[in-house]
């Protein structure tokens, strides 16, 4: 049985699921669908086409679903679809789609977004996410399985973050990342690959030492990066976590690559 505090507005047409609980001063608007046992603490706005996904949690002056900040937003019915069982802390926004971006903005299960954090239009993001205190995308981001994005961390609108990759804390990102990548840098660039990650995730030494021997050849400096592409997909067919790092790079992209930082003094 759901229980819905007296002080929360529960509008006309909203859809909601057994179990739900939705704390004092909240507001769940007329097209709002939330899951089982989703849990809404006190002064939560769910607003738009939103829906979230059972077992999911959202914390105090959550913004959720309200119309994207874009110029060329005219009202139409885009969405915001939450997946299963996201933290959404206090003071994150999470807006919809727009005309222009597919009309969707998507978000996957076990994520979790931290005090502050922002999704904007037309972004989507995968499982197993974190956006730390204040770590914000622009519009039309993607952010793959196990991305985590650093605190006060800013991310360019169109850029792709590759699964498993880690943005470090105040990091402005406006190239893509690849695949099991570290980046760090008031303008970022790729430091290594995430190997701290890669451990707690269960990652063998076999593989991560194959990832690391293909990351060296494919940001050596001889050579162009097509080239060296070809390469690693040659040597390293069998592998499959270099090969998802191959397939990120070939894919069409409206951004750069984030590369390393080359020290223009050596040799």
């Amino acid at each position: 049985m759901s229980k819905v505090h007296p002080t929360a507005i529960v509008e006309d047409g909203a859809q909601i699921g057994q179990d739900v609980e939705i704390g004092p001063y909240s507001v769940v608007g007329p097209q709002a669908v939330l899951g089982d046992r989703v849990k809404l603490h006190s002064h939560v706005v769910i607003a738009g086409i939103t829906s979230i996904g059972e077992d999911s949690t959202i914390f105090p002056f959550a913004s959720v679903g309200h119309a994207p900040q874009d110029l060329k937003f005219k009202g139409e019915p885009s969405r915001l679809i939450v997946g299963k069982r996201n933290k959404i802390r206090e003071g994150v926004t999470l807006n919809p789609g727009t005309e222009g971006g597919g009309m969707e903005t998507t978000i996957g299960d076990d994520c979790l977004f931290m005090t502050g954090a922002h999704v904007g239009h037309d972004c989507h993001v995968g499982n197993h996410c974190i956006l730390v205190n204040n770590g914000t995308l622009a519009g039309h981001v993607l952010v793959e399985d196990f991305a985590i994005v650093g605190g006060l961390s800013a991310v360019h609108q169109f850029v792709r973050i590759g699964k498993h990759a880690m943005i470090g804390g105040m990091t402005g990102v406006e190239s893509d990342i690849i695949p099991y990548g570290s980046v760090i840098g008031n303008r970022a660039y790729l430091s290594g690959l995430n190997l701290v990650g890669l451990k707690r995730r269960g990652f063998d030494r076999e593989t991560i030492h194959l990832l690391r021997k293909a990351y060296r050849l494919l940001f050596a400096q001889e050579g162009t990066l097509a080239e060296r592409v070809a390469e690693v997909s040659k040597d390293f067919e069998d592998v499959g976590p270099v090969m998802e790092i191959i397939s990120f790079l070939k894919a069409e992209s409206m951004r750069s690559v984030c590369t390393p930082k080359y020290d223009s003094s050596a040799g």
